[in-house]
């Protein structure tokens, strides 16, 4: 029996961690890394050096030595020469061009949710400062104000009183780079993330809906299920990214990220979606540890169109907590005494070279009282970080 083959671009921990999925379910996995010591190439023996916009690179990736039966993505950075080049050697990409424009653009993202009657943060083109003037007079003199590519983990994005705080922006726009979006800065109650997978013939399944934990732009902390969470909220944050995930035909894993926010007490939405990701998440790390099927798992199924595995948890309450950077030398230096402070904490280190703010890693604690596995979580990660943690 030949193996099903999974050709991955992006070199970075998400195909990384889609690896021990991959080989628990027999599948080859080959990827398309940055640089020959990047974080999944250390982990993955059919690793391709190069860069999705290299011919070469794409068709090695896809072809070598034998033909992909899907290609995936762990980043949304996808030129389109790179779907020519799967569609040049008949290797189906998931999610589909047509797809992950949505998640590459903000703002085609925001367009097309406003057509499917999706509800979003009040929102607006940026054609010239002349617009984020009006935008700032309608809206209490503050916006958030963002470039419609490129922009991740807080990058690209600004909260602005004035025209003058993204000057260059607008610069860089008029000699041909990102177009700007402004959107009204929400007054949000907490930030919940829905995690799901679609597969080609349609079949689509949610995780619990979770609760996220920024720190300067970068999600720090998870908690699954999000706790105090109304059935009234959690009903439309579902029927939210289920009509994202069939409205924008999305295949593979999905993350939709949205605001909780207030409700009017006329009807309106108490949940706005913020951001797309069309592949594993940070939002969904959790999952490893805690539910029967982990997202890299589900994301694999859904790309070879199989049958997609359990949703559930497996236990009361999971809290994922981020290593953002270390005052260690290597991260592995503080795994005797991490894993001897809590033999339940499950640590997941990258590989990764150490630099401040970085993603470096994440543990998981899943537990019965929500308090403990909290605190049991989040001192694991400091820890990491090379900080002293009391009791």
């Amino acid at each position: 029996m030949t193996a099903p083959v999974v050709a991955v671009v992006g070199g970075g921990q998400l195909a990384r961690m889609m690896a021990p999925a991959a080989t628990a379910l027999g599948i080859d996995l080959r990827v398309l890394t940055e640089t020959a010591d990047g974080s999944a190439a250390r982990v993955v023996r059919s690793s391709v050096v190069g860069l999705p916009r290299d011919d070469g690179s794409m068709a090695a990736v896809l072809t070598e030595p034998r033909s992909a039966d899907v290609l995936t993505f762990e980043h949304e950075h996808i030129p389109a020469t790179a779907f020519a080049r799967a569609r040049d050697v008949g290797v189906p990409a998931h999610p589909a061009e047509h797809a992950l424009l949505y998640a590459q653009d903000k703002i085609e993202m925001r367009r097309r949710l406003t057509g499917l009657g999706v509800p979003c943060p009040d929102w607006t083109e940026l054609p010239g400062p002349g617009a984020l003037e009006g935008f700032l007079r309608d809206h209490g003199g503050v916006a958030v104000v963002k470039t419609a590519r490129g922009g991740y983990d807080g990058k690209g994005v600004r909260v602005v009183r004035s025209v003058t705080e993204v000057t260059e922006w607008f610069a860089a726009a008029r000699i041909g780079g990102p177009a700007l979006l402004a959107e009204a800065k929400v007054p949000f109650v907490r930030e919940l993330a829905v995690l799901l997978a679609r597969r080609p013939s349609g079949e689509l399944r949610c995780w619990p809906v979770a609760q996220t934990v920024q720190a300067d732009g970068v999600c720090s902390v998870v908690v699954a299920p999000a706790p105090d969470l109304s059935p009234e909220v959690e009903a439309e944050a579902l029927r939210a990214a289920r009509t994202v995930a069939e409205g924008l035909d999305v295949t593979g894993v999905l993350a939709v990220e949205m605001f909780e926010v207030p409700g009017d007490g006329a009807g309106g939405p108490r949940v706005l979606v913020n951001e797309l990701a069309m592949r594993p998440h940070n939002s969904g790390h959790w999952t490893i540890d805690g539910a029967v099927t982990s997202q890299f798992e589900q994301h694999l199924r859904a790309v070879l169109d199989l049958p997609l595995g359990s949703t559930e948890t497996v236990g009361p309450w999971s809290v994922m907590a981020n290593v953002l950077g270390s005052g260690l030398g290597e991260l592995t230096d503080g795994l005797a005494t991490v894993l001897s402070a809590d033999p339940g904490a499950k640590v997941h280190l990258y590989g990764k070279e150490i630099r401040s703010g970085r993603k470096l890693g994440h543990v998981t604690v899943v537990g019965e009282d929500l308090h403990d596995v909290r605190d049991r979580a989040l001192a694991a990660a400091a820890r990491l970080r090379g900080e002293t943690v009391d009791g």
